[in-house]
């Protein structure tokens, strides 16, 4: 990201969410961005999925300018980004076999070899006897590994976590941090959105938001030590 800048507009006035970010996130990175409500870290973070676009600045996504039309980014997004929400996301009616199998479907990966992938995706997270299962005969912490299933099945360039542990209890939401730092362990690009400070240390780089900037970017050599990016 370089110089992203997002206005929102109503009627004659304007609100600045962000200022003029500049941001790198390298590949196989666990970072988090902390911050309390309204500090622009859900903006920063719709723009880092491709949620929405910056009203100005650049931001490149493996290479590609995400300042393009709304089906490309669509695209990019879809090709490139897995998503876990708090909420889990989880359409109630299909089978968590089939929610998993959903972006496969929309990047036109044939049946056979969608299924075959989000089989061997739930059989990873643990879930692999459940496949025929609603979301609704499932516990919070299983609809997230659900959720961490199909973030994974696309096999994205970058897993965006917002609050994942926030609609479980600690024992779970720690079940649940461990996945995703095994994740990283195996290579994934992990980039989590939170306002907890406790799960925001959990990742081996902290990012601060605060009033639509960044007020500080540490990452960790170790347990006990961390040192400051320069923000020049």
């Amino acid at each position: 990201m370089k110089d992203i800048s997002k206005v929102y507009k109503a009627g004659s006035n304007e609100f600045k969410a962000l200022y003029d970010v500049n941001l790198t996130i390298n590949k196989g990175e666990f970072v988090s961005i902390v911050g309390p409500s309204g500090a622009g870290k859900s903006t920063l973070m719709n723009i880092i999925g491709c949620l929405d676009k910056a009203s100005s600045g650049q931001y490149m996504l493996d290479g590609i300018d995400t300042n393009c039309s709304d089906g490309k980014l669509a695209e990019i997004r879809n090709k490139k980004i897995g998503f876990i929400f708090q909420n889990y996301n989880l359409l109630p009616k299909l089978s968590i076999l089939d929610n998993v199998q959903l972006p496969l479907i929309y990047q036109g990966i044939n049946d056979k070899e969608a299924k075959q992938r989000s089989i061997e995706r739930l059989q990873k997270i643990g879930l692999g006897n459940h496949i025929k299962h609603k979301p609704s005969e499932l516990s919070g912490g299983q609809m997230q590994r659900v959720a961490i299933a199909r973030a994974l099945v696309t096999r994205p360039e970058m897993i965006l976590a917002d609050e994942p542990t926030g609609a479980l209890d600690s024992k779970t939401g720690k079940e649940v941090l461990e996945i995703l730092k095994q994740l990283n362990n195996e290579g994934n690009t992990i980039v989590l959105i939170t306002h907890d400070r406790d799960i925001a240390a959990q990742a081996k780089r902290v990012i601060t938001i605060s009033d639509g900037t960044i007020a500080s970017d540490e990452v960790k050599i170790d347990s006990d030590v961390a040192y400051t990016l320069s923000k020049s």
